[in-house]
């Protein structure tokens, strides 16, 4: 009698199909971060989750559906996070503090999934670009909002405030990722906020706009 083959991998017990979506997606995830989209395969992916490839095509039709899903993913958590920085506080000067906090937490994060947004090797997809250039849209949108608001500047000359603090947030925690800077991240990101907030808090408030016009009125 011959022995029992051994399985080429573990196969993981049944999940509910939202368990086992999630957990392909973290596979997934640390597959694409690795080796980028164009190396990726669905046969690792599936490998690695310890599925069968028709489970993992169940979930994914293919390995651009599989992307995109991560993709949308990690966009609307870069965008929900900004908000919830914009949201947290009407103080202007901590707003920028939460703000600029969230960049360098988010490309600091173990699951690098920042490495999907802003350096995607498949983004002359138009459905990748879409994602991508959501994130940069989306968010200056939220912060050109605020800076309206309280300065009554134009809407274009605020959004283009809004896109030039979103790119020094990102840009500038990418950089200190990348360059094993000698900062600590909370070095890091208090030289941010200090260059941010010296930039947009030259710009006076509506309300003391007015105020100082009712002094000068009085005088």
């Amino acid at each position: 009698m011959s022995e029992a083959v051994s399985p080429l991998r573990p196969r993981t017990s049944r999940l509910p199909r939202k368990a086992r979506r999630s957990q392909l997606l973290t596979v997934a995830l640390g597959v694409f971060v690795e080796q980028g989209y164009h190396s990726a395969s669905m046969d690792e992916i599936a490998d690695r989750a310890g599925v069968s490839k028709p489970v993992l095509y169940q979930h994914f039709p293919g390995k651009l559906d599989l992307y995109l899903a991560l993709l949308e993913s990690s966009a609307d958590t870069v965008v929900n996070s900004v908000r919830e920085a914009l949201d947290s506080t009407s103080d202007n000067k901590q707003r920028v503090q939460a703000t600029m906090a969230h960049w360098y937490n988010y490309v600091s994060d173990e699951s690098a999934a920042f490495r999907l947004v802003f350096e995607s090797d498949l983004k002359n997809e138009p459905s990748v670009r879409t994602q991508v250039d959501r994130v940069l849209h989306e968010s200056a949108a939220l912060i050109a909002v605020v800076i309206h608001d309280d300065t009554g500047l134009p809407e274009a000359s605020s959004h283009l405030l809004a896109v030039s603090l979103v790119g020094m947030g990102q840009v500038g925690a990418r950089y200190w990722l990348d360059n094993n800077s000698t900062l600590s991240k909370e070095e890091a990101v208090q030289l941010a906020i200090g260059l941010a907030w010296r930039g947009i808090g030259g710009f006076p408030r509506t309300d003391e706009e007015k105020s100082n016009a009712n002094d000068n009125a009085i005088d």
